[in-house]
């Protein structure tokens, strides 16, 4: 009986030092994010949310996965504990596709028309991100919420604004509130695209702007609308 309590107290005093030796051995002393552009180091850390000392094996990468992905810059998280000492986080950034105008408000969306941050601006301070076309005519609660009817409208947005900017600079406005009739309007000049086809849209107007000299000065103010919802057609209305 005494040789039994001998051994268990040994296996018990040798549990109690292999937990704290365990802890050492894998504790996170180096914790490393890669792929940001945006954001900084220390914007992912806060989010892991962990405590000094942590073990590798006290830790889920799925949980920290999704605790990174709550950031509305972060697309895409993969989380990684590496032997013996070290956590690595690599991010997918999103990536700023549009401003989106409602009312008075307006919002920075990525290219999915996912809300990245609203916009406060200073008195006098103009919008950063100048290349990007501002987008209205969208519900300001479905903006909000990411329903999927405003995400779609705002990536069409998006995609027809990239048209037009192939060919023509200045500051794009893109009216998306009729998905039938998307309005884009560059130096005075709107756009008029379908619903269907809008790459087909387009190119059809390219090969008409070749031969029709008053194309030239579009975006210029000289003409009013090009309307390219008509199939093989392209409508030209002059200011009147």
């Amino acid at each position: 009986m005494m040789g039994v309590a001998a051994t268990l107290w040994v296996i018990t005093l040798g549990v109690s030092n292999v937990g704290p030796f365990l802890e050492r051995l894998f504790e996170i002393r180096v914790v490393t994010v890669d792929g940001l552009h945006r954001l900084n180091q220390q914007d992912i850390i806060d989010l892991v949310q962990l405590a000094p000392r942590t073990p590798l094996y006290r830790v889920s990468a799925v949980d920290i996965q999704e605790r990174v992905e709550t950031h509305p810059w972060i697309k895409q998280a993969t989380v990684a504990l590496l032997p013996f000492h070290e956590l690595r986080i690599s991010v997918v950034e999103r990536i700023p596709g549009a401003w989106v105008q409602v009312g008075h408000e307006i919002f920075l969306v990525d290219q999915d028309g996912q809300v990245l941050t609203p916009w406060h601006p200073l008195e006098g301070e103009s919008l950063s991100e100048e290349l990007l076309p501002v987008v209205s005519g969208v519900d300001r609660k479905g903006l909000l919420e990411g329903t999927e009817a405003v995400r779609l409208a705002i990536v069409a947005g998006i995609e027809v604004a990239d048209h037009v900017r192939q060919t023509y600079s200045g500051p794009l406005y893109v009216n998306v509130a009729d998905p039938t009739n998307l309005i884009v309007s560059v130096g005075g000049t709107r756009f008029h695209f379908g619903e269907e086809g809008r790459d087909e849209q387009w190119k059809r107007f390219q090969q008409v702007k070749q031969v029709v000299r008053e194309l030239e000065v579009v975006g210029a103010g000289e003409v009013s609308d090009v309307d390219l919802r008509y199939e093989n057609r392209v409508v030209v209305r002059e200011r009147g």
